[in-house]
């Protein structure tokens, strides 16, 4: 059986970061991943400049990939009412594929072990942690950070009070061939019973990404339908889907999507990115969030795990908290707000007439830049 100093269960943008960074710190990190790199996964694929210092610290060339400079958002309702403004902070567009490859090539030049497996369950006994996988290999330590996603066979195996509800989204990507897309904005479009994120990555291509409820959804038979008689409602999605070449041979999609609330720790489990609480697409979003949560973790373990588990779980789970549930709440509501057509209609009128209002909104669901 093979001991390690922290297991990582799971490598996405928060489960690599950590890895990077713990790694660089001096301790022996695997990290148990199902699919080996690069692959597309279902995400935005816009990510705050808050976490640009943070990443360039690890030593992640960000320099040397030619992504989108982003520094304004658009915003409509489901009729195609809209408004413009600047993000503060701003962005970079960047696909999965690419950044997730990044990451990946770096922790391997820093000696973070890999094992491209399912992992199971981790069972937690007598103050050590054993990770079975689907291939029957079994790993040890002290330590784990839960970093495997949404939903999860670990999860279940856990028995998380999300699991054992039914979510009602599910949520579809395909990158498409625009030529005169604008590199600078990110927008957000509603329709009925969703709304969907247009943004440039790093190949010129342009990443459609939308949450859908299943009730708007299950009445057609697939994406395209649901695309051509749903998605297109919205005027300016309608423009885009005509316009636009699709790259993939079809979508790709991911079901049983929960906005429900999440421990940032799990039966002794340090739960990062999605699996600490799935972040809400308005909050700013996802990858700069997940990416700061590892920090978060990595921070946590190097100053306290020589003292106690209690601490370290308690300081994680504070600092957690006082990062990311504001702008987990702001999101909800923004949510409510603009998935009611009455409300999003006067709510954009009220922005309209208030820069100063839409530009508050935006900083209380982003982050500011991280101090390293």
């Amino acid at each position: 059986m093979n001991y390690y100093d922290l297991i990582i269960i799971g490598g996405g943008l928060a489960g690599l970061t950590a890895a990077i960074h713990l790694k660089q710190a001096g301790f022996n990190i695997l990290l148990v991943e199902k699919n080996e790199y690069p692959n597309h996964k279902v995400c935005g694929e816009y990510v705050s400049n808050e976490v640009k210092p943070y990443l360039k610290s690890l030593g992640i060339p960000l320099d040397k990939i030619p992504y989108a400079d982003i520094n304004t958002l658009e915003l409509s309702t489901h009729h195609g009412d809209s408004i413009t403004t600047k993000l503060p902070l701003g962005g970079f567009g960047i696909s999965r594929y690419a950044l997730d490859q990044q990451l990946y090539e770096t922790a391997q030049k820093e000696g973070v072990v890999f094992v491209f497996d399912l992992a199971t369950s981790i069972n937690f006994i007598e103050n050590q942690f054993t990770v079975k996988t689907s291939k029957n290999h079994e790993f040890q330590s002290k330590w784990v950070i839960g970093a495997h996603g949404k939903r999860s066979i670990i999860d279940k195996s856990l028995d998380r009070d999300f699991v054992n509800r039914k979510s009602a989204w599910l949520g579809v990507k395909c990158h498409y061939e625009l030529d005169n897309f604008p590199n600078d904005v990110v927008a957000l479009h509603n329709f009925n019973g969703g709304y969907g994120g247009l943004s440039k990555t790093e190949n010129g291509l342009v990443n459609f990404c939308y949450l859908a409820t299943y009730d708007s959804f299950k009445k057609y038979k697939d994406v395209h339908e649901f695309n051509s008689q749903v998605v297109s409602r919205n005027p300016h999605l309608e423009r885009f889907l005509q316009h636009a070449k699709p790259v993939f041979k079809k979508p790709i999609s991911i079901a049983q999507i929960s906005f429900d609330k999440k421990a940032p720790v799990e039966n002794h489990i340090i739960m990062c990115g999605d699996s600490a609480g799935l972040i809400h697409p308005l909050c700013g979003n996802g990858m700069a969030m997940a990416i700061h949560s590892a920090k978060i973790a990595a921070d946590c373990f190097i100053a306290y795990h020589t003292k106690s588990r209690h601490l370290l779980e308690q300081r994680y789970s504070k600092a957690w908290k006082k990062e990311f549930t504001s702008r987990l709440w702001m999101g909800r509501q923004l949510q409510h707000v603009l998935m009611n057509e009455a409300r999003s209609k006067i709510a954009l009128k009220t922005l309209t007439k208030s820069k100063k209002l839409l530009q508050f909104m935006i900083k209380r669901t982003h982050g500011k830049p991280i101090l390293v």
